[in-house]
């Protein structure tokens, strides 16, 4: 390669996986369809994902490591699934494969807790303790059960205030938690990223009400009521800000339970003015909203830029116009890595070697144009991979650059 410090920064300096998911167990393995491994899609629209160029590039680099000599999407399903769970995951999840020193998971996704490993599990794959991300509207829809519970022959109104009560302890408690480092609001999922910086009372309770009904004739709750959606985003945003931990946004890219329209990051730049306190981390890229994010983490001090979730989702090429969009403005000491990693151990292995790859394609080119030396896109890379989120998250860990030699 023309650039060998470049090409040691990119392919052999530890990595911090600012956000993540926990795998499945083991007796679990094939709880889902393995081509979520390639697409968010759903449903019968996921059988078409083996038909796009990121499935074709996945498959080859998978069978690369599986040494299957024909590198077809068939092959590779069938090839790990003879495998033992317990191979598989270290053949694609050890650290001195990835190069991933810490993990930061994501794990209050639905039914995590029944199907998935604890946080803790992981540790077996990095050289530092894995970190744990707070879902926020899940944590509000667990505390929501319980005090209609507790307080079933209370009037709606007294209801809500325990419910802020319960909420803002428990987020408080979260904060304090040294194993948390971050919170996150799946909003974007649930009423759309045009989350207001302030609410009225009524419509808080209107919602409020409105939920409870539901539970009351279904046993079940989703919030999707936008004052009260709002509301708990903001409650998150103020503890988040007091306590200086981030909150992840989910944005852009995702199946289709988002409105795409309400996914750009841009739909936040009301809160992102009035938490100025609260760092915000707009995840996935953002895609296809790159270039909003970029715009927003350049002109607001406490908005930082995450790269993940497109690899292995987008054609190698998107991955690489995608880097391209978020260093035409995004400020490099801002910039994150992710795998978005979940349940299958691959889309670890994936997340982190086509990461890699994407990095020291865009930046040897613009080494080589003559607009940055070699020696700052070696920075460039040491940042976006380990220390930016070293410093956002105030993990205090130092680069194990023993990582690679221990093979």
């Amino acid at each position: 390669m023309r650039y060998p410090q470049l090409q040691t920064a990119c392919f052999q300096f530890p990595c911090i996986d600012n956000h993540a998911h926990p795998l499945l167990a083991e007796a679990h393995r094939d709880r889902f369809q393995f081509e979520g491994l390639i697409s968010e899609a759903q449903g019968t629209a996921l059988n078409d994902a083996i038909h796009t160029l990121a499935c074709h590039r996945a498959a080859a680099q998978l069978a690369a490591v599986l040494r299957i000599q024909d590198p077809n999407w068939n092959s590779v399903t069938s090839a790990r699934t003879r495998l033992p769970y317990a191979d598989l995951c270290k053949l694609f999840m050890d650290r001195t494969v990835t190069g991933i020193q810490c993990l930061i998971l994501d794990d209050g996704l639905g039914g995590v807790e029944d199907f998935a490993e604890g946080f803790a599990w992981h540790d077996q794959f990095t050289s530092s303790p894995t970190k744990r991300i707070v879902r926020v509207e899940i944590v509000a829809e667990a505390i929501l059960k319980s005090i209609s519970r507790q307080h079933a022959d209370s009037d709606d109104a007294s209801i809500l205030k325990s419910f802020n009560a319960a909420l803002h302890e428990s987020l408080t408690n979260s904060a304090n938690d040294e194993n948390v480092v971050a919170f996150k609001s799946i909003a974007c999922y649930r009423t759309g990223l045009n989350v207001s910086p302030s609410g009225s009372e009524d419509a808080i309770l209107q919602c409020f009400q409105d939920v409870l009904k539901a539970l009351e004739e279904t046993g079940r709750i989703r919030l999707a009521h936008k004052a009260l959606n709002d509301h708990i985003v903001r409650m998150a945003l103020e503890v988040a800000g007091q306590h200086r931990k981030p909150v992840q946004f989910h944005c852009g890219l995702g199946d289709n339970d988002i409105t795409l329209n309400l996914s750009s990051p841009s739909h936040l730049q009301a809160v992102i003015k009035a938490y100025h306190n609260t760092p915000f981390v707009l995840l996935h890229s953002s895609y296809p909203f790159t270039r909003e994010a970029g715009y927003l983490s350049a002109v607001y001090l406490n908005v930082f830029l995450d790269f993940g979730e497109v690899f292995p989702f987008v054609s190698g090429e998107g991955q690489r116009s995608i880097i391209r969009q978020v260093l035409e403005l995004c400020p490099t000491n801002k910039i994150l890595w992710s795998t978005d990693g979940h349940w299958w151990p691959e889309s670890f292995y994936l997340g982190t070697i086509q990461a890699r790859q994407a990095l020291y394609a865009v930046l040897s080119d613009v080494v080589a144009s003559g607009e940055l030396s070699e020696g700052a896109a070696v920075a460039v890379v040491q940042n976006a991979l380990f220390h930016n989120s070293n410093k956002l998250y105030n993990l205090g860990l130092s680069p194990d650059l023993t990582i690679f030699k221990q093979k």
